[in-house]
């Protein structure tokens, strides 16, 4: 059995099918993905199809990223739709209706509503790490983390390790190097796969690193600091 944390996907289902394809999950392994499986790429659609049938195949603990909040809050206040807009939700909306020229939530279908909301999680803790999309504030414990902290905050190469003492896996904090960020006590695996990066799975357990761009090019790689 295996632990496989996958990072933000961000609509690149061609990356995603790459990463798959390269890891092939079995019904005993472990998928944590990372969140923000919408938004800025071409696919966010193809996405989420794909982690409905992923959940058939393996063990998958879906968490929940800054991007499906926005589009979550988008369904009940319009100040909250505008702002999704902007930040990729226009691009998401266009991959679930292509032929319409002006698009909208009512699109999204009941099944994609309901593994956001249900299905995705705040964030996931085993004995030894904390899986969660953005961040944690180091000396709270994982009950009383701001909704902020989780979904939004940044992590910075002078965090203080998480008072539990677990490693900390995240997403969020695009690395442009196209390379996991290692500090020992957190992990980072958001490697930018939207804007021509790769996206990024981590086999926990071995330290090994698998990697695949929309385009194709893929590489393996040992997690270092």
């Amino acid at each position: 059995m295996r632990t496989l944390a996958i990072g933000d996907i961000h609509g690149c289902s061609a990356a995603f099918d790459h990463i798959l394809k390269m890891v092939r999950p079995q019904k005993d392994d472990i998928v944590v993905t990372m969140g923000d499986y919408v938004d800025r790429g071409p696919d966010s659609k193809g996405v989420l199809d794909r982690m409905l049938i992923l959940k058939e195949h393996c063990q998958l603990i879906p968490l929940k990223g800054n991007h499906e909040m926005m589009m979550l809050e988008s369904r009940a206040d319009a100040e909250w739709e505008r702002s999704w807009r902007s930040h990729g939700g226009e691009t998401t909306l266009l991959s679930y209706a292509p032929q319409k020229d002006r698009r909208g939530l009512n699109d999204i279908p009941a099944a994609h509503w309901e593994f956001i909301e249900n299905d995705c999680l705040d964030y996931w803790e085993t004995g030894s790490h904390i899986y969660v999309h953005a961040n944690l504030t180091p000396d709270l414990p994982l009950p009383e983390q701001p909704p902020f902290v989780l979904f939004w905050e940044f992590l910075s190469e002078q965090q203080p390790p998480h008072c539990s003492g677990k490693i900390m896996i995240c997403g969020h904090t695009s690395l442009r190097s196209g390379y996991p960020l290692h500090l020992g006590h957190a992990i980072c695996i958001d490697t930018y796969a939207y804007g021509g990066g790769f996206l990024s799975c981590l086999d926990v357990g071995s330290g090994k690193v698998y990697q695949a761009s929309q385009s194709g090019m893929k590489r393996e790689m040992k997690l270092r600091r």
